[in-house]
């Protein structure tokens, strides 16, 4: 709800409070409600104030409560208000208003550093304590919120953005090489392994699920949350494995409609976010009000070449899902005119930072665009939900039967998904037999190569700051990624274990709700429901012949059969990046040209590489190639040489 600045000095220099106003300045840039500042001494806090729930309105932040010597700005929504008012014993008449930065203040008082532990929702927050001397802050297990931090040997310095950290007179503008390697080193869409670092030398990031105390000088960082499958659920029957997961689903949902302004829910024709907003349109109409729902759609001229069982247009899983649930104001954005290449400059504003999502970034940002027209205070979104609610391959939870010999029921399962997908059962055995034991493959090799992602990275970068050791730790191999042996299990538990995973994409959707005065809220992504799919037996999600069984069952009546129950279809975002690019493909390749002639960006960039994709575009847009990994790594490098530029 808010974007936060603040400085500390160690020592008893006083702080010069038009550092601080530098920074509250250079937040100007984003909407607000109201802008405040709080000094005393050596500390300096800032608050660039969004109103987007009802408690917030009129909210002071920086808020300093004089009896308990405390003060604290926070961006921040709390989600389980409910139990924190019991936890903290607040009087009944005071909860409704009472605003979520006194909350956490409140829970500072009671646990200290451990009141992290007790916040759910998307928060990042610095509490100064004037009887400890100390500043305490903490972000959100999944990194919801950004959080940024400069120090040295005299003072800290922190704020929601990177640029005002920029403003500070001490603060040198230095690239930092180790983060840019890892940036190029790793083929999937994430930053760096290390997601305390930065593209800024002096520069660095709070991470998910970690809390940070000064005092004295010194840094302690500490992690607060860690999520493992834990003790496994045990209930009596299909049935009550669906109402558990209603009732936790249901609770999450609704703690994220609480705002003063319009609700809308990014719409697919999934599952995923079909299955939020059923739930949120449910749950808004006893309220009388409706739901905003925002899809995105390939334009009108697109013609789409993607196989049969994918769907770049999804309008008709949408529509059903609008007409079945109801209450609902349906948003279709072809967004005419918009494309990948021309809104690179706008984007790298945005995030700051480089990226990788280059084919979805300008319907994203759309689709803020859009609900912001149409007053939309939270915007739901599902983006969690493969590995949370819609858990459950078939093939995956097939091999583990077979690892585990249980044929009877490998033979049942096998049967029936090959009753409701077609084929014979017995033909699917040596592909599930693969992924059981991925050493089949190096004996008895297929005829398709695994597909490997281009290697961007000059080499002599990538040996000046030994990259690839630093990401083997990681366990990601010379692809730029996790081996291609591990299988979806093991993939998923180090989804939850390490943190980087989580902070590119909350990164861009935290900076986008700055941008656009609206909080995008993911239900799937509710510490409540992941540690409880965490804590549901395997059989829950796979079922006679169904993946994903779980939110199917738990979707019954809430959802029309031809989403809920769909084995055939998927849909493929962002497929038409290529054919949107055409009006500008000659402009295009002249600036890739440009970037292969400039000594400074090939230093970092492999220039052989370059060259060989050059070769490719040079023909003209194929729209068809919209997954070639040449044509990927040529838009991924010249968004690299657009925000080098900042360094020049």
């Amino acid at each position: 709800m808010s974007a936060i600045a603040g400085i500390f000095h160690y020592d008893q220099e006083p702080i010069n409070t038009e550092h601080g106003h530098r920074m509250m300045f250079d937040l100007e840039k984003y909407p607000a409600d109201d802008v405040q500042v709080w000094h005393h001494e050596k500390i300096f806090l800032g608050c660039h104030a969004q109103w987007i729930t009802p408690e917030s309105i009129g909210e002071r932040l920086p808020y300093y409560d004089q009896n308990r010597k405390l003060a604290i700005t926070a961006d921040a929504i709390i989600d389980n208000r409910d139990e924190l008012f019991e936890k903290l014993q607040i009087e009944r008449d005071r909860r409704a208003g009472i605003p979520d930065s006194e909350l956490i203040l409140l829970a500072y008082h009671k646990w200290a550093e451990d009141a992290p532990k007790h916040l759910i929702g998307d928060f990042a927050f610095m509490i100064w304590d004037e009887r400890k001397q100390t500043l305490f802050g903490a972000r959100d297990f999944s990194g919801s919120r950004t959080l940024y931090f400069h120090s040295n040997a005299k003072r800290f310095a922190f704020c929601t953005a990177i640029e005002p950290l920029l403003t500070l007179p001490y603060v040198k503008k230095e690239l930092n090489e180790q983060w840019l390697a890892e940036y190029l080193a790793i083929s999937a869409v994430v930053e760096a392994v290390d997601a305390s670092i930065t593209p800024y030398q002096h520069i660095e990031q709070l991470l998910p699920s970690h809390s940070i105390s000064i005092a004295g000088g010194q840094i302690k960082l500490t992690r607060y949350c860690t999520l493992t499958a834990g003790e496994r659920l045990k209930l009596k029957s299909n049935d009550e494995y669906v109402e558990a997961f209603q009732d936790v689903f249901r609770t999450a949902v609704q703690s994220r409609l609480r705002t003063n302004r319009g609700v809308g829910a990014q719409l697919s024709g999934g599952l995923d976010s079909g299955s939020i907003v059923s739930f949120a349109a449910n749950a808004l109409s006893k309220n009388a009000k409706r739901l905003h729902t925002f899809s995105y759609i390939p334009p009108k001229d697109f013609k789409d070449y993607t196989p049969r069982h994918l769907m770049a247009d999804e309008r008709p899983f949408i529509h059903s899902t609008v007409q079945h649930v109801g209450g609902i104001n349906d948003h279709y954005l072809d967004l005419e005119g918009k494309n990948s290449y021309t809104e690179i400059d706008d984007f790298l504003e945005i995030t700051e930072l480089p990226y990788k999502y280059f084919e979805n970034s300008f319907w994203i940002k759309g689709i803020f665009e859009k609900a912001q027209e149409e007053g939309i205070g939270v915007l739901l979104s599902g983006a969690r939900g493969n590995l949370s609610i819609s858990w459950g391959s078939a093939y995956e939870h097939y091999a583990l039967l077979l690892k585990k010999m249980k044929w009877f029921r490998l033979v049942q399962e096998l049967h029936h998904y090959s009753s409701k997908v077609g084929g014979s059962r017995l033909r699917r055995l040596p592909e599930v037999a693969r992924v059981a034991f991925p050493f089949i493959d190096r004996i008895f090799p297929t005829e398709d190569k695994p597909y490997i992602f281009p290697r961007i990275i000059n080499p002599s970068l990538a040996k000046r700051t030994n990259v690839f050791h630093r990401l083997k730790d990681y366990g990601i191999d010379q692809t730029g990624w996790f081996s291609s042996n591990a299988n979806l299990h093991e993939l998923r538990r180090r989804h939850f274990k390490d943190v980087f995973h989580w902070n590119t994409t909350n990164t861009l959707t935290a900076k986008l709700s700055l941008r656009y005065s609206l909080w995008q809220r993911d239900p799937t992504n509710d510490l409540r429901v992941i540690r409880f799919c965490l804590s549901v037996p395997e059989e829950q999600y796979v079922q006679n012949g169904v993946d994903r069984s779980l939110i199917r069952r738990s979707t019954e009546k809430l959802l029309p059969d031809k989403v809920r129950l769909n084995l055939h279809y998927r849909g493929v975002q962002g497929a038409d990046w290529v054919h949107r690019m055409i009006p500008h493909w000659d402009t295009y390749k002249a600036e890739l040209k440009q970037l292969s002639k400039d000594d400074r960006i090939l230093s970092y960039l492999d220039g052989d590489v370059l060259n060989a994709a050059l070769a490719k575009v040079e023909a003209g847009a194929v729209p068809e190639y919209a997954t070639d990994a040449d044509y990927k790594i040529l838009m991924r490098s010249l968004i690299l040489y657009r925000y080098m530029k900042k360094f020049a």
